[in-house]
Order: C-alpha cells, then sequence, then structure tokens
C-alpha cells in the first residue's frame, strides 16, 4: 500500500473512533487489557550493575509485555520505561508494538474518552480554541513526516563515571511515519498576538514530583520564534496506526530533530505564554552544558563552573545492528553488515564502517532516504580471512557536517551520547 492509502486509513480509522466518542465510548480496545499486564516475563539478559558501561547493546532487565506491545525491555514501571531489543531496530520503520516507551510521572492515562477529550489552545491569543479529535481531523489540512524519536537519556548506561536516571542501553529510540496537523496550521486559527514568547504543551499524564516545583504536570516550552515550530506536528497517527495508548493517544507533539523530551504526549493543552517558562521541567530537568558536546566534567559541575541550557537537537548517531556477536562468523564467506543511522542537524549523507576497530575505514551502501529526521538504513559486505576475534565499528555524517567522534562524553544529566559504537564478533573457520 502506498504512503497517502496508509495515511488514508488511518485517517478513517481516527474518523470512526471520533465518532464512537460522541457516543460516549471510551477508546476501550485501545485500553483494553490495560490493567492487567500479562504476568509472564522472560528471562533477563546477563546481569550487569556496574561500576564499569554497560557492555551490552541494550539495557539489562527483563523482557515484558504491555497492552498493545510486544515484550519489551522493562527499565520501571512507574512511570513506564520500557526499551526497544535490538532486532525491531534493524529497518528505517520501528514496528508500532516494538516502539520504545518513555513516561514521566506515574499516573498516565490508560483510556481517553473521545466525547470529552479536547485539545485545548490558550494564553495570548486572539481566540482560544477546544479542538476534538473529529476538528483536527476535518478541517485541517493531513500532513506526514518519518522522525526518529529518541529518549535523551538514549545509551545513559554508557556514561563514566556513572549518572543517575533510567540506565538505558542504545534501545530508547524508534522511527515512524507520523500523521497529523501542523502546528503552525492551529497556532494561525487561534491568532497569537504580539509579545508572545513561548509555546508551552503539556499532557494528561500526572504524578508525584519533587514538592513545591511544579513537576506534578508535564510542561515543556519552545521559544515563539524557534523555526522547530514550523515544522512541529499535531500527530494522531504513527506508521498508519492510531497512536498506542503508550505512545501517547490521542494526540501528541512530533518535534523533528529534537529530543523526545519535548515529544508532548497525550497532549491536552497548547498554551501561548507572554513570559519564560520557569517550570520544573524547563528550568531544572533537562539540562545540558553550554559546552561542545555538552560535555564537562564532575569536578567542574561541584565547583560551580558549568552554565546549562535546555537540552535541544539530537547529534548524528549510528548503530551496528546485525551481526550482533551472538554467532560465530565463518571466515572467507561474505557478511552483510547493516545499521541506521540519523542526526537531528540533517539527513544522514554518509556512514562508514570498520573491521579493525576504527584503525581503517571503508564507505557503507546507503539505504533509501525517507527524509531529513528519519533513521537511515546502511548495509557493508565484509569478507573476514582470518579467523579470531575482530571488532567492527561505523560512523556517520549529516549535510551539516557533523562526524560521529571517538570520545565518550559526560555530563551530570547523562544526556547527548553519541560516541563511535563498536560490535565484537568471532570468525571460525568454514571447514
Amino acid at each position: 500500500m502506498s504512503e497517502r492509502g496508509r495515511r488514508d486509513v488511518s485517517r478513517r480509522r481516527l474518523l470512526g473512533l471520533a465518532a464512537a466518542g460522541a457516543g460516549g465510548l471510551v477508546a476501550g480496545r485501545l485500553a483494553s487489557g490495560w490493567a492487567q499486564v500479562a504476568a509472564q516475563t522472560e528471562q533477563p539478559l546477563p546481569g550487569f550493575s556496574g561500576p564499569g558501561p554497560n557492555p551490552f547493546w541494550n539495557s539489562v532487565g527483563p523482557l515484558v509485555p504491555y497492552p498493545q506491545k510486544l515484550p519489551l525491555i522493562r527499565l520501571t514501571d512507574r512511570p513506564v520505561q520500557l526499551e526497544t531489543p535490538r532486532h525491531y531496530c534493524l529497518g528505517a520503520f520501528t514496528p508500532n508494538p516494538a516502539f520504545y516507551v518513555r513516561w514521566h510521572l506515574d499516573a498516565i492515562p490508560n483510556a481517553v474518552d473521545l466525547a470529552r477529550w479536547r485539545l485545548v489552545v490558550e494564553g495570548q491569543v486572539k481566540r482560544p480554541l477546544r479542538l476534538s479529535l473529529d476538528d483536527l481531523l476535518r478541517r485541517f489540512p493531513s500532513v506526514s513526516v518519518a522522525a526518529a524519536n529518541q529518549c535523551s537519556g538514549n545509551s545513559r548506561s554508557r556514561f563514566q563515571p556513572r549518572v543517575a536516571g533510567g540506565q538505558w542501553g542504545n534501545g530508547a529510540m524508534g522511527n515512524a511515519t507520523w500523521n497529523g496537523v501542523r502546528l503552525a496550521d492551529v497556532l494561525a486559527m487561534a491568532g497569537v498576538q504580539p509579545g508572545a514568547v513561548q509555546v508551552q504543551f503539556e499532557g494528561l499524564d500526572r504524578g508525584r514530583g519533587p514538592e513545591g516545583l511544579g513537576s506534578h504536570r508535564y510542561l515543556k516550552s519552545l521559544d515563539a520564534g524557534d523555526a522547530a515550530l514550523e515544522q512541529a506536528l499535531l500527530a494522531y497517527s504513527m506508521n498508519g496506526e492510531p497512536l498506542p495508548m503508550l505512545n501517547g493517544f490521542p494526540l501528541r507533539l512530533v518535534l523533528p530533530g529534537y529530543f523526545a523530551t519535548y515529544w508532548v504526549k497525550a497532549l491536552g493543552w497548547i498554551r501561548v505564554l507572554g513570559q519564560r517558562d520557569e517550570n520544573f521541567w524547563m528550568r531544572t530537568a533537562y539540562r545540558i552544558p553550554d559546552t561542545p558536546r555538552g560535555a564537562t566534567t564532575p569536578e567542574a559541575v561541584a565547583g560551580g563552573q558549568v552554565r546549562f541550557i535546555p537540552i535541544h537537537r539530537m547529534p548524528v548517531r549510528s548503530f551496528l545492528i546485525t551481526p550482533d556477536g551472538s554467532a560465530k562468523i565463518p571466515a572467507g564467506l561474505p557478511v552483510v553488515v547493516r545499521g541506521i543511522a540519523f542526526s537531528g542537524y540533517g539527513r544522514v549523507t554518509r556512514v562508514d564502517v570498520s573491521a579493525d576497530d576504527g584503525r581503517s575505514w571503508q564507505p557503507a551502501r546507503l539505504g533509501p532516504d525517507h527524509g531529513e529526521h528519519s533513521f537511515r538504513e546502511w548495509s557493508y559486505t565484509w569478507r573476514p580471512e582470518r579467523p579470531g576475534a575482530h571488532v567492527l565499528a561505523v560512523r556517520a555524517a549529516d549535510a551539516a557536517g557533523n562526524t560521529q567522534p571517538d570520545e565518550p562524553v559526560w555530563n551530570p544529566g547523562g544526556y547527548l551520547w553519541n560516541r563511535i559504537e563498536r560490535q565484537e564478533v568471532v570468525v571460525g573457520p568454514a571447514a
């Protein structure tokens, strides 16, 4: 089916849900089974507790099934944090049931009554709005974008010294075709007034955060003049299907190129602010050193020598998905090394592969270009001749001239990791 066909199917399904919601139906099919997470779990990955860096591609935890999800690696259940296993990252688009999950507060929506749900647009606007899902589907042009969604703390378990927070491996990321309406179109209907400073987004989740800091609501903001707002989407579907509950049904903000902390799930409010947003999730959380690569040292932080700014775009990254080192490779036979790459600063233009731990590099073959913010597949045919251990490595470059470095990064939030990835494989005699 063509991309346009998938969008049309998704739109028809959502219109049906909206119509059912008008009769008082809670989106029950999406929420069914939520209260009973399946009891069975598979064996966890081999143990790891530090203090060194996590040696595995993924984090360490049990594989647990949740409603609308395949078994994913559970980091925590309150709030829900589920990591995508390595093999689901092989293609350019991540299946919805395998897409990672990251909520910040423990009381997340497990059902949404579409008869009552409204997107509220308020603040420094001429015409405050209360838009139903049906309004969004019928009153605005439908657009789509392929964009990677990556948690700010992806690969945090690599940091040395270790830092607090979810000890993600590499699987706190996914890529999808997002379908929805332009944020700019909704703001144009509301009429942004002169003097607007920031645009704030709030989801339906609630919880217990640090007292006195307003952290019981999840609020994120961007400057009113930020060019990223022109690319932003209010998405009601991903990969041709309604958003899963755990990924933000019925609506989430999509901000191509930016870390997922800004991709507010279960979106309920958009506010145009006349002053800067000083809530906990902007003033305290998700901040990085204002230094090259966001790198600093524990000593500099402890000495108060570091200026922090809000996290923003994702650095260029590449990942080697297969071979994964789990099986011996026959000497003399070709093996296709495969993976994905992406960047928040522009389309991936080059991927290089090394079969000798980064001493020499060869260009990989790039797969189809799905857009400047999408995963891009790459492949390289390697014919190992020498039996024994080999170290494969991969690095990517983007259209803005950024290339992956081979040095680690450290900051107290555990953000912005993009060091060259490596995979040890063993080659054995073919006979």
